[in-house]
């Protein structure tokens, strides 16, 4: 029987193993180790810095993790002054299927809430289809009028959450 998930606050010790997991999740939308956004992926610890960066864990295993963008951080994107924002979402390849990215999800949904914000805004690749499913059965929903571009040739798609 699988457990659910340890969701916490990264600690120094799972910074490279994050970054690994991180790249390995978005590997096929990568330009392959030489692309620039691989070392970004990778630097764990400076998202841990200059945001929250989560973790998913099975005792000792690190399932995935999740950064979540506070006011004032640089990794804030699209986010409004009153919605919450995370990035990265990334789980372990040998975890997909077991729920961790949905409780991801959920964790900073609910970090948003706690907080006060009115909703939720993210972005993500054109090509991430199967991150787009998960975002749905969250409850999000494309917004189309916050898509937008950071670097020619890369085109990220807007998705928002908002409750009553």
């Amino acid at each position: 029987m699988r457990r659910d998930p340890v969701l916490r606050r990264a600690e120094p010790q799972d910074l490279a193993r994050i970054g690994e997991i991180t790249v390995a999740a978005y590997a096929s939308f990568t330009l392959g180790p030489d692309d620039p956004y691989v070392g970004r992926l990778r630097d764990a610890a400076l998202r841990d810095r200059e945001a929250e960066l989560w973790v998913a864990a099975d005792g000792e295993e690190l399932l995935g993790s999740v950064t979540v963008c506070p006011t004032g951080s640089p990794w804030r994107e699209i986010a409004n002054d009153d919605e919450g924002e995370f990035r990265m979402l990334a789980v372990a390849p040998a975890a997909q299927g077991r729920g961790v990215g949905q409780a991801l999800v959920a964790h900073a949904v609910g970090i948003a809430r706690q907080e006060g914000r009115r909703g939720v805004a993210i972005s993500s690749l054109v090509e991430m289809t199967d991150a787009h499913r998960l975002y749905d059965r969250c409850g999000f929903v494309r917004a189309p009028e916050r898509d937008w571009s950071p670097v020619p040739g890369v085109e990220l798609i807007a998705f928002a959450f908002a409750w009553g």
